[in-house]
Order: structure tokens, then sequence, then C-alpha cells
């Protein structure tokens, strides 16, 4: 683990900051330093750095505790039970035609749309046996005059062949439990001890999609409690391995942990008014430990870098908070905004994860900014406290921080930038081909364990029923018709090319419906064309099409129909924030774009893993030959806004070096070097926390936690460390262009880290340029002279910077 603590004084480039010699934005003195005169000068310096916002989350540190432990306790109350009131569908477009073919299905004949399944299954007998027919026909109807369930029939009440197994062992009894999914899985709670197991001569299994979805809430509810076990106590230990103190390492996953409690609590009170994803939780977990680490890694390392350079607890919280904080705002509404792109799209699964993260993000950043801050001045030093590693550890610390191999590896990629840029896009590029082929579906009971009961049955039903019966259309007819019009509608149907059978019509006063069976796989090609054919299919009466090919067709128009609008939105509003942010026209369009070019990764991964199989066995999932058609969309918005997180936090650095020396090669070296072990650190701890995600037994969510800590290492590890720099100094000073109008507004709305003027803080200064001189000295004798040509470009940079 790379180690960005700050011991003993400043790291790299002396205490603080280089402040005394930084002045930043081209005002004054730099953020804390200046040259100044005995007391007056600390004086000064306290009394400025000690704004409004610190006086507000400091001056009463014991009382803004305390008010975070009784909220906090609040939240635990108002989010308990949240899972309970989650559901696990919401893949559908609720405007769309299958759903309100599905819905009016539903309502005028039940048993069209069965949500629960029993698997009878004989043994050795055949299910035509009249012992075995008569406990079937008595568990049909004892399951018939139960409340909530209606619709009930049976392969030994219609005598369909497609309700009895190949085999001659095993057919079904089918029922419709009523209400929503909260009461059908109530209903289901109630049922199933009763009729899943032996009954006489019989075995039965539950399934059906409202035993794939309880079994998906309970599921994904104890895996997320494993994940926590996990994530927590292997980030408490990566924590006290990044920042040593075991105080320090505490802070940021308190932080953490509030946020998830506050988050939860704001998805209870959600569930009141709409639809919330219980996958979403997922994201809760996975984002409140991830990003309260990075914030609270960023704040915490720039506060004990204001106390190694000598500065009182309240100065150092000040400074901390115009720069780290000020980076930390900025990274919050830059995760806020991708996040916030999903409130776009109709299903409210995509709409689930917008209200988890936007809330998630929010609360670990208010929490980083004002409760943080709080303890810090109440820790003071003491935040040091509890080195574990010295017990491991043989002399003095270096002070460095490991900050020098970053910075020297910085001036390698920038000295061979056209190499680097090249093979890192293509590299990347390659990786992601296999996201070419992809194929989008549904998701089903393929979700769940091999063993899980619905997924058998689901299985069972796959391979020895005929025709698969889980996968027929169904068109709903409204309007008068005669059965002469009902019977030409239906010659037309079974005309189409891709119709295995028609049955019905069901006629119930103005409405029928009919039940074609498409040929080849349920949610395959050939079903998906026959959705538009039987749509387009001439009717004298008004028709809608629904079923499981049906809802993937008009997912995907939802997908497709909004998709411009969400990315359009997270590209404006990312270039705005990131120019606000830079000042540079340039630098908001390469981070957009090499954003976008880190997650071809995980992309290909995806298909290349969870859609063609590969490495199955050692995930333990069932592949379904698809992805579902939302996850491509979450996965983009979450990883895109993690990796412009990440993409701030040096921005921030390279634009400050910038501001002070004008040295374009320089401020990129000095940014990589002060945050790429920062950087490094939080990716990893974030990675680890995905991963604990991505142990879950439910294949979407393990996508979800392994798709993201791959897009997280490559981002950190490879764009930031390699492609960024390179295609900096590729573009070299023209990367800080921007027209004069565009120059004149960044001046006047504009914020970056630091870009405050503070009193002077002579002694910190002088300290912080001893400790840059040694540390110079230390960097020599362990790794000898600089390159030499990347000293004569170096040279040729500050002279351009000067001339």
């Amino acid at each position: 683990m790379t180690d960005v603590s700050s011991e003993g004084h400043g790291p790299e480039r002396g205490g603080g900051d280089d402040r005394g010699k930084r002045s930043v934005g081209g005002h004054g003195s730099g953020a804390g330093g200046g040259r100044g005169s005995g007391a007056d000068g600390g004086s000064r310096a306290g009394s400025a750095r000690v704004g409004g916002w610190t006086r507000f989350v400091t001056a009463r540190p014991r009382l803004s505790l305390l008010v975070a432990l009784l909220l906090t306790a609040l939240a635990v109350v108002a989010g308990s039970g949240v899972a309970d009131r989650l559901g696990s569908g919401g893949w559908q477009d609720p405007t769309a035609e299958s759903t309100y073919a599905t819905k009016a299905l539903e309502r005028e004949f039940p048993a069209s749309q069965p949500n629960l399944l029993l698997l009878v299954e004989s043994g050795s007998a055949s299910v035509d046996d009249r012992s075995i027919a008569a406990e079937a026909n008595r568990l049909a109807a004892r399951l018939a005059g139960e409340r909530g369930v209606t619709g009930v029939g049976s392969y030994w009440q219609s005598g369909s062949p497609a309700l009895k197994a190949k085999d001659g062992h095993e057919a079904l009894v089918t029922a419709r439990l009523t209400g929503d999914e909260k009461t059908a899985g109530e209903t289901l709670d109630r049922l199933a001890s009763s009729y899943r197991g032996t009954h006489g001569p019989v075995e039965v299994k539950l399934g059906g999609p409202v035993a794939v979805q309880h079994e998906m809430q309970t599921t994904i509810r104890e895996d997320l409690t494993r994940a926590e076990l996990i994530a927590l106590p292997v980030t408490l230990v990566l924590l006290v391995m990044v920042f040593g103190s075991a105080i320090a390492a505490l802070l940021p996953l308190v932080v953490g942990i509030i946020a998830i409690l506050g988050t939860n609590a704001v998805l209870r009170g959600l569930t009141e008014f709409t639809d919330v994803s219980v996958f979403a939780m997922n994201l809760t977990t996975a984002l409140g430990l991830g990003l309260a680490i990075d914030y609270a890694l960023f704040i915490v390392r720039r506060f004990r870098e204001e106390l190694a350079a000598g500065a009182e607890p309240l100065t150092a919280v000040g400074t901390t908070l115009r720069t780290a904080g000020r980076t930390v705002l900025f990274s919050s509404l830059t995760v806020a905004v991708s996040l916030a792109a999903m409130l776009l799209f109709p299903q409210y699964f995509l709409r689930s994860f917008a209200y988890a993260g936007i809330a998630v993000v929010l609360l670990a950043a208010a929490a980083a900014l004002i409760l943080l801050p709080a303890a810090l001045v109440l820790l003071g030093d003491r935040v040091n406290s509890l080195d574990l590693r010295r017990l491991f550890r043989r002399g003095k610390p270096s002070a460095t921080g490991g900050g020098a191999a970053w910075g020297r590896m910085a001036s390698l990629v920038m000295r061979r930038a056209p190499i680097f840029a090249v093979a890192t896009t293509v590299g990347l590029v390659v990786l992601g081909l296999p996201f070419l082929g992809v194929k989008f579906g549904t998701a089903d009971d393929r979700q769940l364990p091999s063993g899980a009961e619905s997924h058998v049955v689901q299985q069972h039903i796959r391979d020895g029923f005929p025709g698969n019966p889980g996968g027929s259309l169904e068109v709903l007819a409204e309007g008068q018709a005669t059965e002469t019009q009902y019977a030409r509608y239906k010659d037309r149907i079974a005309a189409l090319s891709e119709v295995l059978r028609v049955d019905g019509p069901l006629v119930k006063g103005d409405s029928a419906y009919f039940t074609v069976l498409p040929k080849g796989e349920a949610v395959g090609d050939g079903a998906q064309r026959l959705v538009g054919e039987l749509r387009a299919t001439d009717a004298p009466f008004d028709t809608s099409v629904t079923g499981t090919a049906a809802v993937l067709v008009d997912s995907k128009h939802a997908i497709a129909d909004r998709l411009p609008w969400a990315a359009a939105f997270i590209a404006i509003v990312t270039l705005l924030l990131v120019f606000l942010l830079t000042g540079s026209v340039l630098i908001p369009i390469q981070a957009v774009l090499l954003n976008a070019l880190s997650l071809t990764a995980m992309f290909g991964a995806v298909v290349w893993v969870f859609q063609d199989g590969h490495l199955s066995g050692l995930l333990d999932f069932t592949s379904p030959g698809s992805i579902e058609t939302t996850l491509p969309v979450l996965m983009f918005c979450v990883a895109f806004g993690l990796s412009m997180d990440y993409g701030v936090f040096l921005l921030s650095r390279i634009k400050e070096e910038y501001d002070h020396t004008g040295d374009h090669r320089e401020a990129v070296r000095f940014g990589l070097q002060r945050t790429g072990g920062l950087i490094t650190a939080a990716a990893v701890i974030l990675a680890v926390v995905m991963v604990a995600i991505g142990t879950s037994r439910v294949t979407n969510t393990k996508m979800l936690g392994l798709g993201i800590a791959l897009a997280v290492l490559m981002d950190a590890m490879v764009v930031r460390s390699l492609l960024v720099p390179a295609v900096m100094r590729l573009t070299g000073r023209a990367t800080w262009w921007a027209p004069g109008p565009l120059r004149r507004f960044h001046d006047r709305f504009g914020l970056s880290e630091g870009d405050a003027p503070a009193a002077d803080a002579p002694e910190a200064a002088e300290e912080g340029d001893r400790d840059q001189d040694r540390d110079q000295d230390q960097d020599r004798d362990q790794d000898g002279e600089r390159d030499q040509d990347g000293e004569r470009d170096q040279d040729r940079d500050k002279a351009e910077a000067r001339g």
C-alpha cells in the first residue's frame, strides 16, 4: 500500500505545501504563506485562515459532534427496516405498451399472468396417474381458496401440453398473487411452508416471478451484511497502513458509517412516495464507504501536513477547508451530477440508484466538511496518535512519503509522452473490444445461485418443458369484436414467420387475449422481431403486446431514447464544473474523454466474463448469455463519477502549481507527485469495498461490484498515472488556454484549491524551505541524478513559461 501519510514535516516539497514560497492564482501570498514578522504575522495568519465557514463548523466542535450523534441515532431509527420496503424489479418502462398490457391482463385475466408456479414432481410415476392427479387437484383447490390468490390453473385442469414436462414426470400449478411486490411477497411468506415439500406421492417446489423476486431480496440483504463484515475490517487495516495512526484511520470510517445510515433513512422516506429497488442498498454501502474514505483521506492528509508545518489546529483546519475542502466540494458535485443523470430514465431500478447515490454523496461530503473539521479541532496533534506501523518499521520514517517516486514516474512519462499516450490508449481500446458483441436481455432467475429454489424451478421449465412456457407473448385485444374477427386476427398472427403456436382467444366482455409462443429463445432476436410484427399486424380492435420479449424491446427503446440526453447532461455539467476549477477550455474536454476511455476495460470485462461466461466457475454464477439492459447505464454513471472524483483531486493540485510557477511540465509532475499516492490508496480502498459487494450471490450485484472495482483501479493506476500526464505534456501550455470572455468569467466565478490569500507565516515557510532542501538531498542520495534529457526538457518548459 502506498504511504500517503504526513509524518515529521510535510512530504515532497516541504511542510504545508511550500508555504512561504507559493502564491496561488497570482494573488498575494500563498495558501498559508508569505513572509511577515513575529507574533503579529502569526496572529494575522490565524485570523485570515479562520474565515466564516471555518468559524461555522468549528465554533462549537463538541456541540457539533453531539448534534451529529443525535442525528445519526435518529437516522438509525428512521432507516430501520428499509430493506423490507424495497422492490426487486423496476426494469420496465412504466409508460410502455408492455407495462399497460401487463396491468390490464392482471386486472381482467389474472390467470394469463401467473407469478407463482408450483412445480409438482411425481417421481418415477407419470403425472397422469390417478393418485398424482388427485393430489395435484387438491393442492390447486386449496391454493385457490387462499387469501390474496387468484387465477389458479394447472395441467390437470386445462390439459395444456405447455404445462407438462417432456418426460411426463413434472407438471405445473399456476396462480396469481395479488397486490404489489411487497404484498405479494408477504402472501408468499405466509403460504410457502404449507405448499413447499412432500405432499403424499408428490414433491412440490415454488417458482415464478414472485418467488424469484422474494428470494432475490432475501439474498441481497444477507449478502450486503456479509459484504459489510468483510469491507469494514479490511478497510480499517488499509487505512492504518495509509495513515499510520489508528486515530486518523478511524475518522474516514466514521464519516462513511454516518453517510450510509443517513442514506438508509432517506431511502426509507422515499419508499412512502415512490418505488425503490433493493439493489440500491449495495450502492449505498459501496459509495458511502468509498467516497467518505476518499474525502476524509484528502481532508485528514492536508490537516496533518498543516500540523507538520507548525500550524495550530484551528489554523490548520482553516487552511484545509480552503484548499482540500474546496476540492472535496467540487468532487462531490461531479459525482452527484453523474448519478443524477439516471433520473432521466423511466425505470425505477435506475432512478433508485440516483436517489441512493446522490444522498450518500452529499451526506459523505457534508460529514467530511462539517463534522470531520470539528473532530480535527478537538484532536489536534492527537490525530497522529497510535502509530501502529512503528511496530514493523526500522528507523525514522521518511519525510517524502513516497511522493518522489511518483514525481520521477511523471517525468519519465512526459519525456516519452507520445509512446505512453498511444500505447495506453490502444491498450484500453483493445480491452473494451468485447463490448462490441454485447447482447441485451432481461433479469431473471439466473441472477440467483444455481441452488436457489426458484432458480431450480425455472431451469427445470427451460430444460424440460415444451416451447418454453415462460417465454410466451400475450396480445391484449380491447374493443367489441365478433368471433369471426377474432378468428381472422388469429390466422394473421399464425402466419407470421417467428410464431410457433397461437392459443386463444379467451374473451371477457369487450376484452380478449391471445397467447403467442415464439420460435427459439424467449428473448432472442426472433422473439424481439415478433414483437414488432405483432404490433404492426392489422386488427379491427385495439391491441397491445406484452411478455418477456416485449418488455425487453420497450426497455431498450426507453434507454436508447433517453441515453443521448443523459450523456449530454453529464458532459455539459462536468465540462462546466471542471472549467470553474481550472479556467481552461481544453482540460474539461480532456477530462471527459479520458474518463470515458478509462471505462472501456470495465465494459469489455463485463461482456467477456458475465455474458460469455468466462470465469463463471471461479466466480460462481450462471451466465444467461446476455447483459441486463439497464446495467451498462448504471455502471457508466457510477464509474464515470468516481473517475471524475480522482480527476478533480489531480487537477486541483496541477492547477495550484501552475498558478504559482507558470511552468506547465513542472505543474503536471508536481500534481502527480503530491496526489499519486493519495489517489492510488483511495482507489485500492474503494476497490476493496466494491469487491466485497462483488462477493454477492446475485449476478447483477456481482457484476456491479467487480466491474466498478476494475474501472476504479484502471482509472487510478493507468489513466491518472500514465495517460493524463502524457496527454497534458503533448498539449503543452495550450492546455491552459481560454478565450478572453471565458477567462473573465472564470476570474469572477471560478474556484480552485488554495486560491484565497492568507497572511504571513514566516516560521512555517522557512521550515518548509529547509524540509524541501532535505527531501531533495535524500532523493538525490537514494536515486542518483535525474535523467539529463528530462532536465533539458524541464529547462525548456521553464524558459517558455518565463518568456
